[in-house]
């Protein structure tokens, strides 16, 4: 597996016979290391040869999701037998699907009927009792009244009785008004608008009764629970018989026959409570046996799923090959890798013998000047990072793979922001979290964070471990300093250490052997140290990845034999780079080591502005003043060296190469390649010069600019790792320490808590995303725009591995 250049490619032309196709395309797919070319562009979907099998499949596609919908409404989830499914093939399972949907369809349809019918009688069973209750009421009353007329009857007349009381209570039933009346159950949430529109609606004429039902009722039309309310409305006439059955039409409410003969309705009650009883068996019996179907559907509807998703891919993949002349035989092309040709001819030598052909499978290696997909074997941990490169863009065949670099240096960046080892030990648990519970979570779906986490598990994995490893170099344990390696080299002028804020610490011992000596923590001059330390770190991180951006650009032109871009670019980048900003890390390693007072500012200002000056004590070693003339003198002949040669000669070999004098020799750089496809597709161009100076132009300010630019952006590796120092400082200083000095219980719980969150929240997630961020940017902008083109495309095999997460 070498990481640093794709894999070699080649093209490659399969000649199938008819018969064999279909097994060779689906081996071809088992292996998933050959990527078809669509060899009939010119055609519609619907003129393609297997575009009915295509429609087929779409079809049971459809049927299979209405079986899942089914499946989820119930309940059931997809699993796998520990017995083997027996196999099945295509026609047989579009029979099989369409029978289980015709089934299901009418299960559906007899259920729904059936629990239609019986929330109807559960309404009406309502209805019956609550109205039941109403007339009872009221027919006990009427009997109360009577006996209270007759008592007044014979006792005796006073003058405050009523003088119509005889003639109500004798007079002839034949001439009493009749009313009739409707009764049902209409919302509760519409009940009051109800009553207003039948109110408005017979000015008055009717006699309204309502009774609240206090449980949800299912409706028999929607199939929702409801509040509803029993309603019973007395009215006369037929003219307000038909403005009550229509406004009850309007307003949704179920009407139900009612009749006001007690005894009757006894019989009505036990008559709807029998049909209950028989209904709800029935519909216990249906939701059972569908229940039971489904179980079945769910034991083999992965592998339908995937056979159905299978055979469709295999059918749009045949589409894309051709027929040769005699119509016998399927002509393809495709890339693959020149490793995998042993395992493709075995796969084509297998789908010959599985497919009873007469004939095989023809092989055979196509030389073309088309440029090849870009593909990578990466593994498990690799993956991430190359994941990252190519969100920036797909690397050019065999051009140098920045991924390879980024393992390492992506999360050293990150970790020079984020150099805690405390919060590196706790970044650390987490994702061992996800490691060791991989296999369990890689099948489950975790959310649109979770997932990016999990994804990222092994980078974040990294970036901890070097946040532990630059966290012991700050020496910073969540802000706080241990004195972990040996003793700390300062001690106290005194036993008393009394003035030891005022006079400061001397050097007692040996230098503290590795990192940053504790006692510079909470001295007066901890900022300005680490301020000048984390700076000057910045600046040699920085110019040093920069070198290593230039130097890769130059194995990218030796590899493609393109010498115009090795002397042309190469050289003059990498001598302008380091004579100004590799000049500026030689002189902060000389101040390191010895310990010199000059100021580096002035050094390289007065560099350019005064260069014959003498430096006086901003001198650092002799004949300097030298150095720096040759520096700035090869800076200023860089910058047009970039700029002229290059499009003069590119100019010289175009001309050369149609004369065909160096066409082999340039045929694989980057620019003829560039200018090869430009004359294939406009015949023979002249070549644009004025079009290639100006892009040489571009490039060469960009890269002086960028030269300055980028080295001051590596600075926020400073920035970044003193507000995350700084941070962590104030949480433990003026959280954790001031809890703990006014010796409460309840104030020192109150700050642990709010010290955990404040970590957890700020630190171990902000600030891990912002230098995540920041050192993306990094890789992206300041050193890969240093060698990498990034204008490839990926190698998308044919592979049944790609659809088993993959939704229709």
């Amino acid at each position: 597996m070498d990481l640093l250049r794709s894999e070699p490619m080649q093209l490659v032309q399969l000649i199938i016979p008819l018969e064999s196709s279909h097994c060779t395309v689906s081996y071809l797919g088992d292996l998933g290391l050959f990527q078809f070319k669509d060899l009939n562009v010119e055609k519609s979907p619907f003129q393609r040869t297997y575009a009915t099998q295509i429609k087929k499949c779409g079809e049971m596609a459809r049927k299979l999701r209405f079986l899942k919908e089914q499946m989820t409404k119930a309940g059931i989830t997809s699993s796998t037998r520990t017995t083997m499914c027996p196999k099945i093939n295509l026609d047989e399972l579009e029979v099989k699907l369409g029978e289980l949907e015709a089934d299901l369809a009418e299960m559906n349809t007899n259920t729904e009927k059936l629990q239609r019918s019986y929330n109807e009688l559960l309404e009406y069973k309502l209805v019956l009792q609550k109205a039941g209750e109403f007339f009872h009421s009221a027919q006990n009353s009427a009997t109360a009244q009577q006996k209270e007329l007759e008592e007044h009857m014979h006792g005796e007349r006073s003058i405050d009785s009523p003088l119509l009381l005889e003639q109500e209570a004798f007079a002839d039933p034949s001439k009493q008004v009749k009313l009739g009346f409707v009764s049902g159950l209409v919302a509760r949430e519409k009940s009051m608008a109800f009553e207003r529109f039948l109110f408005r609606a017979t000015r008055g004429n009717v006699f309204l009764k309502q009774v609240v039902v206090k449980n949800p009722v299912t409706d028999p039309l929607s199939g929702s629970e409801v509040e509803k309310n029993v309603f019973v409305i007395f009215y006369f006439g037929e003219r307000a018989k038909n403005k009550i059955l229509k406004i009850c039409d309007a307003f949704g409410a179920n009407r139900y026959p009612f009749t006001d003969d007690i005894g009757r309705q006894f019989e009505m009650i036990t008559e709807v409570s029998g049909k209950l009883s028989e209904l709800k068996t029935t519909v216990d019996i249906g939701q059972l046996h569908r229940a039971n179907l489904l179980q079945t559907i769910g034991y083999e509807f992965d592998q339908w799923n995937l056979l159905v998703k299978q055979e469709k891919l295999i059918f749009h993949t045949l589409n894309m090959l051709s027929f040769d002349v005699t119509k016998k035989c399927l002509v393809g092309e495709g890339w693959c890798p020149v490793y995998a040709t042993s395992q493709i001819q075995n796969a084509l030598h297998r789908a010959t013998l599985d497919g009873n052909s007469q004939v095989g499978a023809i092989f055979q290696v196509l030389h073309t000047t088309e440029l090849p997909p870009t593909y990578f074997r990466t593994n498990k941990f690799i993956s991430a990072f190359q994941e990252i490169v190519d969100a920036y863009g797909i690397a050019k065949y065999q051009e140098v793979n920045p991924a390879v670099f980024t393992v390492v240096t992506f999360p050293f960046l990150f970790a020079v922001m984020f150099g805690d080892w405390g919060h590196g030990i706790c970044l650390f648990l987490a994702t061992l979290y996800f490691i060791l519970r991989e296999r369990k979570l890689s099948g489950q779906k975790l959310g649109d964070i979770m997932e990016m986490t999990f994804g990222g598990r092994y980078i974040i994995m990294m970036m901890a471990l070097f946040s532990i490893y630059t966290g012991f170099i700050y020496n910073e344990f969540f802000s706080v300093p241990f004195e972990i390696f040996r003793q700390s080299a300062y001690g106290c002028r005194d036993p008393s250490c009394r003035d030891a804020t005022i006079t400061g610490l001397i050097k007692v011992r040996d230098a503290y052997p590795f990192g940053v000596d504790p006692k510079w923590h909470g001295s007066h001059s901890e900022l300005p140290f680490l301020n000048s330390l984390k700076m000057k770190m910045s600046i040699l991180l920085g110019v040093a990845q920069m070198n290593l951006g230039i130097i890769l650009s130059y194995f990218n032109a030796k590899f493609f034999q393109n010498n115009v871009n090795v002397w042309h670019q190469f050289v003059p980048q990498i001598i302008f780079l380091n004579s100004l900003f590799g000049y500026l890390s030689l002189l902060i390693i000389v101040k390191w080591c010895t310990g010199s007072q000059a100021d580096l500012y002035h050094v390289m200002i007065y560099m350019f502005l005064s260069p014959t000056d003498d430096l006086g004590e901003n001198q650092l070693f002799p004949g300097q003043k030298y150095l720096q003339l040759l520096f700035v003198s090869l800076a200023l002949v860089a910058v047009p060296w970039m700029l002229f040669p290059k499009p003069f000669l590119l100019k010289k070999q175009h001309n050369e190469r149609h004369r065909g004098q160096l066409y082999a020799m340039l045929e694989s750089t980057d620019d003829s390649f560039e200018l090869e496809t430009h004359d294939h597709s406009h015949g023979h161009e002249e070549f644009d010069f004025s079009e290639v100076f100006v892009h040489q132009l571009i490039h060469t300010i960009e890269f002086v600019l960028g030269a300055i630019s980028n080295t001051a952006s590596y600075l926020r590796l400073w920035a970044l790792s003193l507000a995350h120092s700084e941070l962590s400082s104030v949480f433990y200083d003026k959280v954790l320490l001031l809890a703990m000095g006014y010796n409460n219980l309840i104030i020192l719980i109150i700050g642990i808590v709010v010290f955990i969150f404040a970590t957890v929240g700020v630190l171990l997630v902000m600030e891990t995303l912002s230098a995540f961020l920041h050192a993306l940017r990094l890789h992206w902008v300041e050193f890969q725009n240093k060698f990498y083109e990034g204008d490839g495309y990926k190698f998308s095999p044919f592979s049944f591995c790609l659809i088993s997460e993959d939704d229709d």
